[in-house]
């Protein structure tokens, strides 16, 4: 039996759907039971990792367990939850794992825990440090390496810890609007000006394929880098308005006017009591470049980049079929 946490999620899904074409049982821990799940012929178990008195059933049998659960949040005010889930979630997951036998956990981290730097000419492998000076802000990705290093500082016994860690997901299937977000705003126009800094994607179902293939191929201890092309935002806007056929922004702007301009817009949206357009972390971020190089997943999981085209192609065909435009 293979216990998915975070099942109904993005990447969730696409990995049950992967673990069920190679012919594995798979059982979800859901907070609510998934109409999408039960249709795919799934076991649900109501849990959280946040309570670990949840967890024990839905261990009970399992071999290995895929850990997807997670929150994603750019907001300071959100620290605390990101380490409660990623965190304490994450050594409730371990406990509850190591007291049922279970042999194997495959674990979703992010690139972006060594994989953002300043530098355009960066392009980060596994052996990177880690960027806590970078992300120090950003409650999202310090708590990720947190999440990392709990997990892979040291073996833990009785247990086989491997580290998938993907830029961002793309693709299909996002019907939360989460990890495609920004491809979103650029479809209603809401992207203002040209960030300076760049990025790398990986198509949702290259990312699953992996993680499935991480089960048996990957030796203990491991973390893998997984991700398509590194372009400048510039260029990935550029290919989304030639694709979408949807007029990209123009505008370039420093990045010290920038943050000031976000910061002003969160001001005002505050005192209004409405979201803001732009928010000043995200325009941090944006700076960056947040390169990768895949080789050793590619090596050691098998793992294949599809044609970047088509991912996206697929994300705003999928993005127009569920939000309004």
């Amino acid at each position: 039996m293979i216990l998915v946490t975070g099942a109904t999620g993005f990447l969730g899904r696409h990995v049950v759907a992967a673990l069920q074409e190679r012919g594995l049982a798979v059982r979800a821990l859901v907070r609510q039971k998934s109409r999408a799940l039960a249709k795919a012929g799934v076991e649900q178990l109501i849990g959280d990792v946040e309570e670990p008195s949840t967890l024990a059933a839905a261990f009970d049998g399992v071999k290995s367990v895929f850990h997807l659960a997670g929150a994603v949040s750019r907001a300071a005010a959100d620290a605390s939850r990101m380490m409660r889930v990623h965190v304490d979630g994450t050594r409730n997951v371990v406990a509850a794992a190591r007291a049922a036998g279970t042999r194997r956990l495959v674990l979703a981290s992010s690139s972006g825990t060594i994989a953002v730097s300043k530098d355009e000419t960066f392009v980060a492998t596994e052996d990177a440090p880690y960027a806590e000076n970078v992300v120090a802000g950003w409650p999202y990705y310090l708590s990720k390496i947190y999440q990392e290093r709990l997990v892979l500082a040291e073996p833990i016994p009785d247990l086989e810890v491997v580290a998938l860690l993907p830029s961002l997901v793309l693709g299909p299937g996002d019907t939360r609007g989460s990890s495609t977000e920004d491809v979103l705003r650029f479809l209603q126009r809401r992207i203002p000006y040209v960030p300076p800094g760049g990025l790398s994607f990986v198509d949702v179902r290259d990312a699953a394929a992996a993680f499935v293939a991480a089960l048996d191929r990957a030796p203990p201890g491991e973390r893998y880098l997984l991700g398509g092309p590194n372009w400048t935002f510039a260029t990935f806007l550029g290919r989304l308005e030639r694709l979408a056929k949807v007029p990209g922004p123009r505008l370039r702007v420093p990045g010290r006017w920038a943050r000031f301009g976000a910061g002003v817009i969160e001001s005002i949206a505050e005192w209004r009591g409405t979201a803001a357009a732009v928010d000043k972390t995200s325009v941090e971020m944006a700076e960056h470049f947040w390169y990768l190089d895949p080789s050793k997943a590619a090596r050691e999981l098998g793992f294949a980049a599809r044609d970047p085209q088509e991912t996206l192609m697929d994300t705003i065909r999928d993005l127009r079929s569920h939000f309004p435009m």
